[in-house]
């Protein structure tokens, strides 16, 4: 009977710390840079968990070894988030970002000009915006509007993408901020504009 209550009590216990562990997933801002960096690069070619004791008698190895089991079986079911916390880099593999990636660094080709005579810039929340019409070309004008357009789309997919790759929509907010910081601090060159968080240009 002692042996028929154990496993009970066993799994209540993971069933219970499942619940903590996945209440308490945090947004991984390390491996977010890194995988921000990753892309921005890509983009523009730049290059302990306590025992449980069992009870005060003489140990049974084969239903220690099957309690282990069980209890390790629950806890992967149960928490798989708790894995994702512990893993040094979030997945920006999939082939719905790597496809957005592609599209922007082939966008980037035609947009850098405008990044470097300042008629672009960065805005603060992780697009990019027509600084200055007056330093485009009149016929070149809609077109780099239009670029300016799709490549704000490719950043919005983005970020969303990276979200929910990783199994957590409810992040995108926070990778849109980390994005928005390391486009400035990685992928601005000096003479870039971009806007500090009160929204004025600045020039890098």
């Amino acid at each position: 009977m002692q042996k028929l209550i154990l496993p009970f009590k066993m799994v209540l216990a993971c069933t219970l710390f499942a619940a903590c562990v996945t209440i308490n997933v945090y947004f991984p801002a390390a491996a977010a840079e890194k995988a921000a960096d990753q892309i921005i690069d890509q983009v523009t070619g730049s290059g302990s968990t306590t025992g449980m004791a069992l009870p005060e008698n003489r140990p049974d190895p084969v239903h220690d070894t099957l309690l282990r089991n069980v209890a390790a079986a629950i806890l992967d079911t149960l928490v798989p988030a708790a894995h994702a916390q512990g893993t040094p880099n979030l997945d920006i593999a999939s082939p719905e970002i790597r496809a957005i990636t592609a599209s922007m660094a082939q966008r980037f080709t035609q947009l850098e000009k405008y990044f470097a005579s300042g008629a672009v810039g960065l805005t603060n929340d992780g697009q990019v915006e027509v600084r200055d019409q007056g330093a485009i070309a009149l016929p070149e004008r809609a077109a780099v509007k239009r670029l300016v357009a799709e490549d704000n789309t490719d950043r919005n997919a983005l970020y969303a993408a990276i979200a929910k790759a990783n199994g957590h929509p409810e992040w995108q907010a926070d990778i849109r901020k980390t994005f928005a910081r390391r486009w400035v601090e990685r992928g601005a060159k000096p003479g870039w504009y971009y806007q500090d968080a009160g929204g004025s240009w600045q020039q890098k």
